[in-house]
Parts: structure tokens; sequence; C-alpha cells
């Protein structure tokens, strides 16, 4: 049996491929398909098969895009309501991939649809050797029970469900087999997924806070707990899921634009988005542009907080950069790019156009300006259990996807310094504070947190 793991950091996203005898299946593909198309070549496979464990919120897939250039069968659970060519499973359906056996467990708590897929290699026995989980049974963590309101299901509902699917399905598996999920850490469709990206049923039993033997109503109070709030992209990326996304195969690159051509588009209304790093938009950037850089969680990020229905312009230092922000942006539903800056900000400033700047503080200088300026505001815009596990003193927890509307209880008349992990959720925050009118002083802080903690500086924790 051939067995791959695609992990993709920008959505802490994970995809599979597995073939025997020629053939392949591939599991819960990411919008882009051709990393895939050319493993099986490589590999001298054909696919066959292309399964989907849940209708994704978090991200776009390809399945549709992927069945229509190979001839391949989707696959997914029958309760989707699936609207392209496919064939719905339920609970002991099978299918084969060569001798490999995909055997299918419904496995509904995150989405109701949700399928767990076993892998039977017919060359070592009959006894499943993998789990693909998708969203039900993270490394360290299970799936969200809240990201299907629009199914007319409550939160302690598919809570319930969830249970079930774990205790009375997953962990009846042996010790052995091993765990492969959809995602890792940084996943918004889980609140505590380790660095890892798999693991065994028994590790899980044994490590897995949501996996210790308690009764189903105090996991149902547990899983629904303090929940962080759903990006607003989600519904729209499950619909389009559920339609099957247009392929990418052939769209261009985002159209040149000179710099007065985006100066005019900016002051219509589009979004000048650059993407580059929070040390070169600090340097230099148009005014009024959002700084998601591509060296972080850029996709994530930029669904999070851009409207899908707003113009985006890019701003990066290539055309390489440029694809691959438009690329990245598709991912996540986002496909109105529809030009760049051509030349970048070295043009922008050639055509003698206002340049706006943003100072980047080392924690050194933080910790300085903490003891001399009693008027400066600390926002700490990481997630509220980054905060609670430690955070600097003075610091305010407003978590960055909450700030576009809660800015408002800001004071704009004095300074305020942004920090998150390392500097970069910080360095976008200043630019949506930019955006939002406040034009004092604003800084970033260059390695954030982690640099603060490295330094010998001390922290605070709530009460």
């Amino acid at each position: 049996m051939y067995f791959k793991q695609f992990y993709l950091g920008c959505l802490a996203q994970a995809s599979y491929m597995i073939g025997s005898d020629g053939e392949a299946a591939v599991v819960d593909p990411r919008r882009d398909v051709d990393e895939y198309l050319a493993e099986a070549q490589t590999q001298g496979l054909a696919i066959k098969w292309v399964v989907e464990t849940h209708l994704h919120a978090d991200f776009v897939s390809g399945h549709r895009e992927l069945a229509e250039r190979t001839g391949a069968t989707i696959v997914i659970g029958a309760r989707a309501g699936a609207a392209f060519p496919h064939r719905g499973v339920r609970d002991g359906d099978e299918i084969r991939v060569g001798r490999v056996v995909l055997r299918f467990l419904e496995t509904p708590g995150h989405t109701p649809e949700s399928v767990s897929v076993l892998v039977v290699d017919g060359e070592a026995g009959n006894e499943p050797k993998l789990v693909l989980t998708g969203d039900t049974l993270f490394i360290g963590d299970v799936g969200r029970p809240d990201l299907a309101g629009a199914a007319g299901h409550t939160p302690e509902q598919m809570a319930s469900m969830l249970y079930d699917s774990l205790h009375g399905k997953l962990l009846a598996l042996p010790d052995a087999v091993g765990v492969y999920p959809a995602h890792g850490a940084g996943s918004l469709c889980g609140r505590n997924i380790s660095q890892e990206t798999s693991s065994t049923i028994g590790e899980q039993r044994r490590t897995n806070y949501a996996l210790r033997p308690m009764a189903k109503p105090d996991f149902v109070r547990l899983a629904t707990l303090d929940l962080p709030e759903a990006p607003a992209y989600f519904g729209m990326d499950v619909a389009i899921n559920r339609a099957g996304a247009s392929p990418l195969a052939g769209r261009p690159l985002p159209a040149a634009l000179p710099a007065a051509e985006v100066l005019a588009r900016a002051r219509a209304g589009a979004l000048v988005l650059d993407v580059r790093s929070a040390a070169a938009f600090g340097a230099g950037h148009v005014p009024g542009s959002w700084n998601i850089g591509l060296s972080g969680q850029f996709a994530s990020w930029a669904g999070t907080l851009v409207d899908p229905q707003r113009e985006i312009l890019v701003a990066a230092d290539d055309e390489a950069h440029v694809a691959e922000a438009a690329l990245r942006l598709s991912r996540v539903g986002l496909e109105k790019v529809t030009g760049h800056l051509t030349g970048g900000i070295a043009a922008w400033q050639a055509a003698g156009h206002d340049v706006a700047t943003l100072p980047q503080w080392p924690v050194d200088e933080l910790r300085a300006q903490l003891e001399e300026t009693a008027s400066l505001q600390l926002v700490d815009v990481r997630r509220p259990g980054e905060y609670a596990a430690g955070h600097v003193p003075r610091a305010r927890s407003l978590p960055l996807d909450r700030l576009p509307r809660e800015s408002g209880t800001l004071d704009r008349e004095r300074p305020i310094a942004i920090v998150c992990a390392s500097g970069y959720r910080s360095n976008i925050a200043c630019s949506l504070l930019r955006q939002h009118g406040f034009a004092g002083p604003l800084y970033n802080i260059v390695g954030g947190t982690t640099g603060w903690v490295a330094a010998g500086f001390p922290t605070e924790r709530p009460a």
C-alpha cells in the first residue's frame, strides 16, 4: 500500500493519497489539485476516487476539479446534500483501491454528515491499519460541535453525536490503529490541536483531554464551553463545497496595475492587501493597506478578516508572490483578486504617492515604554487561551478576529502597542486599526510574547 500525507501549513490542513495496484484515492483535497496529479503520475497511480470526510468550512476543496480532470468518483457522507455528482456512503460501506479497502464509519458530531475512513491493506490482513478521522478526532483534541447551525442542530445536540461517534466507533478500534486527521495546530475547527499531525488510537486514548473517561453530559459541557467565534467565511465555504468549486486550472495572474490605477480603485473601495513581511510593511506601504503576510497563516486570516465581496488588489515584492497570494486566497473562497500593484511599493514611491510607515518595537523597547509611558495602551491580539497561559503585564486581551468590531473600545487619543506571539498577527492588527481611522501612534511588537519570555521578562496570568 502507498500512503502519503500532504500538509498545508497555511491552512493547518492535511489531505491524503492512498494507492495500490495502480489505483489511488485522494482524501480531503485542497482547492489546487496539481500536486495530487503530479504525485499520482510519479507513483504510477490513476486517481479513481476523491473522498470527502465532510463539507469543510475552513477551506474550499478541490474535489470537483480533481474528479473532472481524472474521471474519478467523488465519495461523501450520504447526509451531506451534495449538489455535484457523487456516491453517498453510510456506515459500513466500502470502496476498493487495488487491494486496499476503504471502509466508512458515519461519525457525526463536527458536522451531521461527517465520516471517518478505515484503511485496510489487503496484503497485510483484514484489520484496519489507519483511520482518517476528518474533523471528528484531532491529535490532542476533537472537532468543534458548533459549525453546523445552518443544518438546524444546536452545539449541544452535535456534541452528543460527537460523544457517540468517538466512544462508540473510533475508540472501539485497536490501540495500534494510526490516526490521521484533516487538521493540525492553528485550525479553528478545534481548540487544543497538537503540533503533531498523526498519532494512534491508543496514544489518543491516553493523552487527549477530550477522550478521558466521562459521562456524556460532562463531555457535552466540555465540548461546548468557551468556543471561539466561527469566522464568517465558514458558512460561505460550506456552500461552495456543497456545490463544488469552479476549477483553478488556466486562471490568469491578476492584472498588473500602475500606481495611479491602484490609488483610484482604493479610493473607490478596493482593499490593497500587502502580503510582504511585517518589517517590509513597516518600512513603507500604501496608506490604508492591510498587511497579512504570506509567511504565516495567510489564508485563514484573510478569510477571517476580508469581506469576500470586496475587490482585492495585491501589493507584493514580485509576481511570484502575487500568484501565490491569489492562489492562497482562492483556497478560502476569496475570488475577487482583480489586480496587483505592478513594480510593488518602489513603483508607488516612484510615482510620487505618499508612503505610510509603521514603527516596529523590539521587546526591550516595549518594556522601557511600559515603565516610562503611563498612557501607553498595550493590546494582546492572541486567542483567549494563549492570553490566559501568560501575557505581558498591562496587556489587554482583544483577539484579532474581534478587533474590527471592538476597536471602538480603544482610546484613539493614546498611543497603542500591539503584541501577539511573534509579531505576525499584531502587524495585521496595526494595519486594521489604521484602516479604521486610528491616526495616532501605533507600534508593532517584533518577536511578540515569545520574544518577551525569551528575554526573561515577567508575565502575568488572569486571576
